[in-house]
């Protein structure tokens, strides 16, 4: 009798179809969904400055003979892509410079699409991801774009982004990291310097990182988000804007991870895991129970 109501009202071709989808959203919710690609956060994830996280190395070999598409998603903006990937060389991790997604060149990107004249407020050691884009003249400059550059937040050059601002220049957040982790600690990132200028020049900023549906979806490429996971150790960036793109969302107890974290977001993380090592374990095992087939 259902499916001669269903027939009724035109659904006939779409049962087959709507079937497959329910089996997949069952699926779904017992974290059971072939996984086809694993988005991996380094900062705080794999790694603390110049220190890998403890097993982080060869969890990441035992995630690659699984055969399943990784990516390095971060929001790091204190160096260029290529520093960082020759920094994850020298730490032992097995990776190519490509598979690395910065938020540094989704900026780039953005600027030259626009044809903007940017002043970057970003380290030295960014720069290099910005080539032809940082030699214009005071009076040039038509935008701000933000990352994490301590030697510039000081009166001084936040004045100056302050004035463009009220001229209507955009301001372009590369990410709103409110902290991350240090050797010697937390550490503010650039998010309050955002907001600061958003509230004196009463404007509103566009990110290009994480947490963008846009970044993370550029990063999945043709990849249904539902078939994808992202490990992180920042339950906002990494985890709220994974999971509110469809992904589930793996959030590691390392880095930036404080206590109650997982309650600063709804919905909470799919998976809580000790560090990287075990969020490899989970995964790993959820193949292992799909019949190899994650």
């Amino acid at each position: 009798m259902l499916l001669e109501c269903i027939r009724s009202i035109g659904w006939k071709c779409n049962i087959t179809r709507l079937i497959t989808r329910l089996k997949e959203v069952i699926r779904m919710a017992a974290g059971k969904v072939p996984v086809k690609a694993v988005l991996i956060d380094l900062s705080g994830t794999l790694h603390v400055e110049d220190t890998a996280i403890p097993g982080a190395v060869d969890a990441l070999k035992r995630l690659r003979h699984s055969n399943i598409p990784i990516k390095f998603v971060t929001n790091t903006t204190k160096e260029s892509r290529r520093c960082l990937y020759e920094r994850l060389i020298g730490l032992g991790f097995e990776l190519k410079e490509g598979e690395i997604w910065s938020s540094l060149w989704a900026a780039q990107d953005l600027l030259r699409s626009r044809n903007l004249q940017p002043m970057l407020m970003v380290d030295d050691a960014a720069l290099e991801d910005f080539s032809g884009l940082t030699d214009f003249k005071e009076e040039e400059q038509n935008a701000v774009v933000i990352g994490l550059a301590p030697n510039m937040f000081n009166y001084s050059q936040l004045n100056k982004a302050f004035r463009l601002l009220l001229n209507g220049a955009p301001l372009i957040a590369i990410h709103y990291g409110r902290y991350y982790k240090r050797s010697d600690g937390l550490a503010l990132g650039p998010g309050p310097f955002v907001r600061g200028l958003e509230y004196a020049a009463d404007c509103r900023s566009e990110v290009v990182g994480k947490p963008s549906s846009a970044f993370f979806q550029s990063a999945l490429g043709d990849t249904d988000p539902a078939h994808a996971v992202m490990i992180g150790d920042d339950v906002r960036d990494d985890i709220g804007g994974a999971q509110a793109l469809g992904m589930r969302g793996f959030l590691v107890q390392t880095g930036k991870y404080r206590p109650g974290d997982e309650s600063r977001i709804s919905p909470s993380p799919a998976v809580v895991c000790s560090h990287f090592p075990e969020a490899v374990d989970i995964l790993l095992k959820e193949c292992a129970q799909s019949g190899g087939d994650l």
